[in-house]
Formats: structure tokens, sequence, C-alpha cells
């Protein structure tokens, strides 16, 4: 192990925390592996780490949070994809098929799919916009966290209005997908995306609503004025 992955774990376990941990289980589905501490205690402790390593090279880097998310421990992943989204302004084109690998051998949950797909993916995707076919062949994989990634990739992005055409393409390739945390994610996506085009976003729902699950329409109309939910979900 290396030393500084063998002196952070020593600290995440002084900070681990049993009530945490219970806490932290029960917003899963599935079992997890996590030390069990506030969201704050972790990001210090992955400020203070990458303070020491931040005069590594970019490969140095992605090698430790490999060495990290290889653990399995949410603490552990939630800091590697900390420490990828700091290199973000050194991001190469050939990085996306590391951070592709991340998502189907690392990404066993939610939080981990969220956390790696709205920051250090959704930042590489605004950075080289033509890895989006990238997601959009992810909308046909067998792993449903590919999936739930290809929607949640673009949740920052959807915010800001960008990517549109996409967005609606990625949400035609999910539409009648059966997994509700997929459904959920490209809901979350569609509601995102109508902070900023409303009108457009609720045409799509509209039109699609007798064969959207309703879990997804109900996440993508969230924001939207009373008069318009109501619309969206008559039958």
């Amino acid at each position: 192990m290396t030393p500084i992955i063998s002196q952070l774990r020593a600290e995440l376990e002084q900070n681990s925390d049993e009530e945490a941990r219970e806490s932290s289980n029960r917003f899963f589905k599935e079992p997890i592996k996590c030390y069990g501490m506030k969201t704050p205690v972790a990001r210090k402790i992955a400020k203070t780490y990458y303070k020491q390593i931040s005069g590594k090279s970019k490969q140095e880097i992605f090698s430790l949070c490999e060495e990290l998310l290889s653990s399995d421990y949410m603490e552990e992943a939630f800091i590697a994809f900390e420490w990828s989204y700091n290199l973000r302004k050194q991001y190469e084109p050939e990085d996306f098929a590391m951070f592709e690998r991340w998502v189907g051998d690392y990404v066993n949950n939610w939080a981990k799919c969220d956390t790696l797909c709205n920051h250090t993916i959704g930042t590489f995707i605004d950075m080289y916009p033509q890895y989006i076919d990238s997601l959009k062949k992810w909308t046909a994989s067998e792993n449903r966290w590919y999936r739930r990634a290809a929607a949640v990739t673009l949740i920052l992005a959807a915010r800001r209005g960008e990517f549109l055409d996409d967005i609606f393409e990625i949400a035609d390739m999910l539409l009648t997908d059966e997994d509700d945390l997929v459904q959920k994610g490209y809901g979350w996506m569609l509601k995102e995306a109508s902070k900023q085009h409303q009108q457009e976003v609720f045409d799509y729902v509209v039109a699609n609503r007798k064969v959207m699950p309703r879990t997804a329409l109900r996440y993508a109309i969230e924001k939207m004025p009373k008069e318009m939910r109501v619309k969206a979900m008559e039958k």
C-alpha cells in the first residue's frame, strides 16, 4: 500500500462513527461499505491529503485514486472523485477511457455514480463534448450504473441550459427503462433542463407520458408550476 494511502485510511478509521455508519446505510437498498462520517469530515481529509500529493503528476494522482477506489469504501471513493475533479484543468481526451472504466469497475450505488458523473465526467464532457456520443452508448448497457451515468453526467450542463437536444435523445433511449434508479436519473436530468427550458421539457413529457414511467415523470416536472404538473400527470 502507498504510504500516503495508509496514513489517509488510518485517519478515516479514527474519524469513523457507528451512528453515522448506520445512518448512511439507510439511504441505500444495496449494502455499502463505509467508515461512517459526515461529508464535511471526509471533505476536510480529502483536502488535507491532496495538499500532500498536489505536486505529483496527473497519472500518479490517478493511480492513487484507483488505489482508494479498489477498497470499495464510500468515503475513499468520495475522496478519489474529489482528487480526480481537482485535476480537471489537466483533463485530456485519452482520460475518458479511464473514467469510463471507473464506472464499470467501482460504481455500485447511486451516490458513487452521481459524485463521479456530476463533477469529474460532467466536466470532461464540457471540455470535450464530442464524447456525449459515448454517453449515448452507455444507455444500452446491461449495467444499470452506466445507464444512470448517461443521464446524470449531464446534470450540471442541463441546469445551465446546455445540450438540450442530446438530453432529449438520452431521455428517449432510457424512456422505458424498468430500473427505478435509471428512471430517477433521467427524470432528474430533465428536471434540471426544465430550469432553462421549461416549455420544451413540458412538451417532451406530455408527448411521452403514456409510456414514461411515473417515477421519471414526477422527477421531470417537480420544479414546474402546479398547473403544468397537473396537466403533465393527466392520463
